[in-house]
């Protein structure tokens, strides 16, 4: 009896602590937020990952075309980022549409971006160093310098595009 009594309670006390959860008909199609939240959980964010790298590639490689235009592009490796980006972009779109292109395109642009941003880590420490004062002089070349772990923007949307062929496809 008291067993009893102490089950009924733990489960009125839990249905107080925890909210309720929404529960759908059995057969009821996922949509919306949820329908996303699922995939997430289930591994499968492919097509969305895809077409993130694809906005990301752009929105950065834009970003690195007007930093690098104030130095002029005076190194010529200054252009990669900025042509990658679009190539970057135009795998991602083809990502989101083929699953073929998910799982070849993809991950050999998104390979080469990683190695563009950490050879942008490189060259911007670099750059610091060569500034007057160099290393001995770091508060100073930090903020005159080239910025020097924004090439990890770059590493970080190349990261998404080998994550998103690494996925299981979405429905």
């Amino acid at each position: 009896m008291r067993r009893r009594k102490a089950a009924r309670t733990t489960k009125a006390a839990l249905r107080r602590i925890a909210p309720r959860t929404v529960q759908r008909r059995p057969g009821a199609p996922v949509q919306g937020i949820d329908r996303l939240v699922r995939n997430v959980e289930t591994g499968r964010f492919e097509r969305s990952l895809s077409a993130l790298t694809a906005g990301g590639a752009l929105v950065t490689a834009a970003e690195i075309y007007f930093e690098h235009d104030k130095a002029s592009f005076g190194n010529r490796w200054m252009w990669a980022p900025v042509i990658l980006g679009p190539i970057g972009a135009v795998a991602g779109v083809a990502g989101f549409f083929s699953r073929t292109a998910a799982k070849t395109a993809l991950p050999i642009a998104s390979a080469t971006i990683v190695a563009n941003g950490l050879q942008g880590v490189w060259l911007h420490a670099r750059g610091i160093g060569q500034k007057p004062g160099g290393w001995r002089n770091l508060c100073y070349n930090l903020e005159m310098g080239p910025p020097l772990l924004a090439p990890l923007l770059v590493t970080l949307v190349g990261g998404m595009g080998l994550l998103a062929a690494i996925l299981r496809r979405e429905k």
